[in-house]
């Protein structure tokens, strides 16, 4: 998923993004309009597993991200990929596709005027130049990966949403759902980065995993196959879940939520120290970094069910 899918989802965390609608009565409001979560996306759930104080930052205080010139690529190299299905199939060149690449970056940087600052001191272009040329690589490798003239995708960058029996709600964005004549279905994501070691695979299969659960409580049909394009190395990974996999994904998603709650009510936020804090945007609001997070700006909930305001964390 590029950035724009990703900006996606956390503002359907919020209530600002996604189906755009609010459930009344279902969001704790804070000072400045601070909400609760009220759902799961992958790339949320993924951020409260890697660092439940990365999540608070990005769910609940929704603090400012630089954009980066590798994840505006991947945006624009998605859209390209979307949009490639528009034309007939006989239409659906490598050649075609490359020649997308620079009007979908135009058409980002006309919605993101931010996104400038990428380039902000290459005078020359070269960079830019570089960068698209770079899209363009990715994009023309798809093209030995699989074969649009044979493709015709049943849904593109698809929004899904459920709830599940324990009234958990999950949302996230699919970039491709293929169904065969017989019905069965393939779930289809675009990575723009390298196929990890298998040692380190599990965190994208979880994703699909989770995409995998919400289209079988929301169609009923468990999903053939989920695959994995990586752009970056020419890789396709494939899976072939069953009930069994998707109902202890649905238990570890179950649980996951639980902790969220409890962090949502007492405030505790904890930083979990990894090599990923290096990469990080909210070093200076860390205290692993010397930082101080923002006031938190939601009530906490004590022990005996009153209500007192937070101020710090680890002031509690």
């Amino acid at each position: 998923m590029g950035w724009s899918t990703e900006q996606a989802e956390a503002g359907t965390q919020s209530g600002q993004g996604g189906s755009g609608r609010e459930t009344a009565g279902a969001e704790a409001r804070g000072a400045e309009g601070a909400r609760a979560p009220v759902a799961l996306s992958p790339s949320r759930a993924s951020d409260f597993m890697q660092c439940p104080l990365l999540y608070r930052f990005r769910v609940i205080d929704r603090l400012p991200e630089k954009p980066s010139a590798a994840a505006t690529r991947g945006t624009v190299v998605h859209a390209v990929l979307e949009r490639l299905f528009d034309a007939p199939a006989a239409e659906r060149t490598a050649g075609g596709a490359r020649a997308m690449v620079r009007g979908e970056w135009e058409k980002l940087l006309a919605k993101r005027p931010e996104l400038a600052e990428l380039f902000a001191e290459d005078a020359e272009g070269e960079r830019l130049a570089q960068w698209l040329a770079e899209a363009e690589a990715l994009v023309e490798r798809w093209f030995s990966l699989e074969d649009p003239t044979r493709l015709e995708p049943a849904d593109r960058e698809l929004y899904v949403e459920t709830v599940l029996d324990s009234g958990l709600q999950l949302r996230g964005f699919i970039d491709r759902v293929d169904v065969a004549p017989t019905g069965e279905v393939r779930i289809v994501d675009y990575k723009t980065g390298k196929a990890p070691r298998p040692q380190f695979a599990e965190g994208a299969l979880f994703q699909m995993k989770f995409y995998a659960l919400v289209m079988w409580r929301l169609r009923g049909v468990v999903p053939r196959r989920l695959q994995l394009v990586y752009l970056g190395s020419g890789d396709v990974v494939t899976y072939d879940p069953g009930e069994a996999d998707l109902r202890g994904v649905e238990r570890k998603l179950l649980a996951l939520w639980e902790a969220i709650q409890l962090a949502t009510a007492t405030g505790d936020w904890r930083p979990r120290p990894t090599k990923l804090c290096g990469w990080c945007d909210h070093q200076a609001h860390c205290p692993e970094f010397g930082g101080t997070p923002p006031v938190y700006p939601l009530q906490v909930r004590p022990a005996d069910g009153g209500v007192v305001p937070q101020g710090r964390m680890g002031e509690i």
